[in-house]
């Protein structure tokens, strides 16, 4: 199976974690409907991405101040020919950005955001506008895990879920909820977030 086989499959199957989640899933598999290269940065009107929301056993979450962006966030990105699925492109890039080794990964989505971004260049592509439709996964790290700051992000930190950093990525919140109902844990009150 493809990587771009495997995206339809799991979005095709996923039961949505909200109904902003529905909404971003549906708009999503209308993007994979164009074909294997709504799966890469060359495909410039929009791509799907990975993300990783990494949780420690305290409940804290691992983000990254981006070095481009200047906005704390979710570590993730582009997905790879190597890539065999959207779990693994998402575990790749966790594993790249954060330096953790040994992740472990939970195989279902537990968001999907459509934002506009602009992607730098790459593969002789020059940056320009696109839309990324990011499909994020929940990892929890394991037990003395140390993070190393890699080439994308100015800064990592632990972050209690209701004391986030600021500036703060679009779409962070939204991932709290549902990863901390498939932790079994309360949901925080995303309102005072």
């Amino acid at each position: 199976m493809s990587l771009y086989e495997d995206a339809v499959r799991v979005l095709t199957s996923w039961p949505a974690t909200s109904d902003a989640a529905e909404v971003n899933r549906k708009r999503t598999l209308g993007l994979l409907a164009e074909g294997p290269d709504a799966m890469t940065r060359a495909h410039r009107a929009g791509h799907v991405t990975a993300s990783a929301l990494i949780v420690d056993d305290a409940g804290r979450v691992l983000l990254c101040l981006h070095g481009r962006l200047g906005l704390w966030m979710q570590l993730g990105g582009h997905c790879e020919a190597g890539d065999e699925t959207l779990a693994a492109a998402a575990l790749r890039e966790a594993t790249e950005e954060s330096g953790i080794d040994g992740l472990l990964l939970d195989p279902e989505p537990i968001d999907i955001d459509v934002h506009e971004v602009r992607c730098g260049a790459a593969d002789g592509v020059p940056a320009t506008p696109s839309v990324h439709y990011d499909v994020r996964f929940l990892f929890r790290a394991p037990a003395g895990a140390v993070e190393r700051i890699s080439a994308e992000s100015s800064e990592l930190a632990w972050f209690a879920v209701d004391e986030l950093p600021s500036p703060l990525a679009a779409g962070v919140v939204q991932q709290i909820a549902p990863a901390r109902a498939r932790l079994g844990g309360p949901a925080p009150d995303v309102d005072q977030m």
